[in-house]
């Protein structure tokens, strides 16, 4: 393997690195091509005995092997081994969800098919979010099917849902129907909404195999009955503007 001095020089991003910051650090097209030579997962901390990364440039590093990993250049398991995506047969992209509890991914490459999710591999994401997906084969109608390995980012903080079951255990239905899972509210964070009512929820438990998602209720926006209700759910559930400043446009 080849020393600090040599990686760095043959760094093929040397220049560009060296114009954004003042003491430059791997580019992301080094830490890859390292990692390519290795031939195996690599530990992060061997990883940076053999880039011979200093002590001043550890956070800067992690900020850069966390941004490869949110945008599925490579993978991070829970022990810090890395590993390149398409080594392992790995996808990364966003999810798409469809009404019957199924999604798809759409994967960041575009020469690559959409990627079905089935209902199980759904339970723990949500619409948007993005995420590791590895491709374990076609289903019956040759379809690529996947399993999610990863998730890289949580979208969805806030969602717009209409209260289905109230007094005790308040649960909402997402008004955004490519989310199919119902969010839990425990009773002391439900602004006392009842079914019916329309409301903003910040979610506190994201969804995973082993957990329904929870929030609680920030905001009621009226009953689902309410004239004009409609037009605030569109607001909301599209991210469009809804406050504005007196005595502007």
């Amino acid at each position: 393997m080849k020393n600090k001095k040599q990686n760095r020089r043959l760094d093929p991003q040397l220049a560009r690195e060296s114009e954004l910051y003042e003491n430059p650090i791997p580019s992301r097209e080094l830490i890859l091509q390292v990692m390519e030579e290795h031939g195996v997962p690599v530990k992060k901390l061997d990883l940076i005995k053999i880039l011979e990364i200093q002590d001043d440039e550890i956070i800067f590093f992690e900020k850069r092997i966390r941004a490869m990993e949110r945008q599925g250049q490579i993978l991070i398991n829970r022990k810090d081994v890395l590993c390149i995506s398409k080594k392992i047969n790995l996808s990364s992209g966003r999810v798409m969800g469809h009404p019957d509890g199924y999604g798809f991914l759409i994967p960041d490459d575009e020469a690559m098919d959409d990627v079905f999710l089935s209902p199980r591999e759904m339970s723990q994401v949500f619409n948007k979010d993005r995420v590791m997906v590895q491709v374990t084969g076609q289903d019956r109608r040759g379809r690529l099917e996947g399993k999610i390995v990863e998730v890289l980012e949580r979208v969805n903080k806030v969602l717009v849902g209409r209260v289905i079951q109230g007094q005790g255990v308040t649960v909402v239905s997402a008004e955004d129907k490519r989310i199919s899972q119902d969010i839990l509210i425990p009773y002391d964070l439900d602004l006392n909404a009842k079914t019916g009512d329309v409301v903003e929820v910040e979610i506190t438990t994201q969804p995973s195999f082993r957990s329904k998602p929870m929030g609680k209720v920030i905001n009621i926006l009226g009953n689902y009955s309410d004239s004009g209700i409609e037009i605030e759910i569109a607001l909301r559930k599209h991210n469009l503007p809804y406050e504005f400043t007196k005595g502007g446009y």
